[in-house]
């Protein structure tokens, strides 16, 4: 009973461990670029100029504080409050929450209710709860390097990296862009702002919709994303407000972090 017991604690752990990574990319954004042949897309119609202008406006404005709220079907539902830039590379703070699904039970097992998380241009890293470091050495933040997630062999590491470094308003903007069924559904009013909202389906293997609601300053105020996740509908909305708001994110204290291939490697080993 106390093997079973032990291996179900590393389980939990591991399971922690690339939890927090799949939060981190799933508050930020699920967009997926179109990955159909060339030919194969749509090509006659040309990408609306009013679009493209909110493209630039929303790039060039550099950061902007983001509220959202995420849900994956029957494993994980987020929300996320903080701030993000992303005119020299991702950074930025975000607290997330867990707020139901599987991941979040594992989550709370290990005594974790919510993390930080600090994004830098060239990693990532969760702050876990006092139950998590009691089971990392005593170390309480975990970071993951773009470049090791890439170099994992099953591939899926190298799409989380690609997606958190993506994950800002503007690429939400180039998303849409590329859709073949793009409309302007009209002008609406978006938490107190005159804003025109945007709608297309976007996606190659998963088709999936993106909505977005643009102020008159060509700058995002909401976005919604939807589809399916092999646990069941993805659904995404996000705010974006105080465009341009400072942001800074320090890399936490070396010996309060662990590297996540070295947590994985060694809880896999002694189960």
């Amino acid at each position: 009973m106390t093997s079973t017991s032990t291996t179900a604690r590393r389980t939990a752990f591991s399971i922690a461990v690339t939890a927090a990574l799949l939060c981190a990319t799933a508050c930020t954004g699920t967009g997926a670029p179109d990955d159909r042949p060339r030919e194969e897309r749509a090509t006659s119609a040309a990408p609306p100029p009013e679009l493209r202008a909110v493209e630039r406006s929303t790039a060039r404005a550099g950061s902007a504080r983001v509220e959202s709220t995420t849900a994956m079907g029957r494993e994980l539902s987020i929300e996320a409050v903080g701030a993000l830039g992303w005119s020299d590379g991702l950074t930025g703070t975000l607290t997330i929450t867990y707020t139901g699904g599987t991941t979040a039970e594992t989550m709370r097992e290990l005594g974790t209710t919510a993390m930080e998380a600090r994004y830098l241009p060239d990693a990532y890293y969760a702050r876990m709860g006092d139950g998590f470091a009691e089971r990392a050495g005593g170390r309480h933040w975990i970071k993951y390097v773009y470049a090791d997630l890439e170099g994992l062999g099953d591939g899926a590491g190298a799409g989380f990296a690609e997606q958190m470094r993506n994950t800002t308003p503007d690429r939400s903007v180039k998303l849409l862009l590329a859709s073949e069924d793009l409309r302007k559904v009209g002008e609406e009013t978006t938490r107190g702002k005159r804003t025109t909202h945007w709608t297309g389906t976007v996606g190659g293997t998963t088709a999936q919709t993106v909505d977005i609601w643009v102020d008159d300053r060509n700058l995002l105020v909401k976005k919604v994303e939807r589809g399916r996740t092999a646990t069941g509908e993805l659904t995404q909305t996000a705010y974006y407000s105080d465009y341009g708001v400072r942001v800074s994110a320090e890399r936490p204290p070396a010996g309060d972090t662990a590297d996540f291939k070295e947590l994985l490697q060694a809880h896999g080993d002694a189960s």
